[in-house]
């Protein structure tokens, strides 16, 4: 069955959210059941680190990354059967924003994971193997 992951992205600048919002997302999770896989919300960039790779060159800048108007917030991975199921299991965790964390804005990315990681490494004949 495919995976979809969702990346939740928005503002580092509001309000800390209330307790009715956690205890809100852990009974959707609880009714997700099997088809969460995985969760996480993360701290904000003043405690992280942005790493680049660009022209050959790798540059690592400490947070927080005042110049971004959105920043990763969290993620799910759903194991659910099509894109319209992970889209309804988004809907419902942004309702549960709207209710419980009126005024927040986010916005929340869906996609799908790979079932495997692309081939590693050539074979003699010419074929791919891992």
């Amino acid at each position: 069955m495919p995976k979809f992951m969702t990346i939740v992205r928005g503002s580092e600048h509001h309000a800390p959210p209330p307790p009715a919002l956690f205890e809100a997302i852990d009974t959707l999770m609880k009714d997700a059941g099997k088809r969460l896989v995985g969760v996480g919300g993360l701290l904000g960039s003043d405690k992280g680190a942005r790493a680049r790779l660009s022209k050959g060159r790798v540059t690592v800048t400490d947070g927080p990354f005042t110049e971004a108007k959105e920043v990763i917030g969290g993620f799910a991975v759903y194991d659910v059967p099509s894109l319209d199921e992970a889209k309804e299991w988004t809907r419902r965790f942004l309702d549960v924003h709207i209710k419980h964390f009126p005024g927040w804005d986010c916005e929340v990315e869906i996609r799908q994971m790979m079932d495997e990681p692309p081939p590693t490494k050539v074979a003699a004949d010419g074929g791919l193997f891992r």
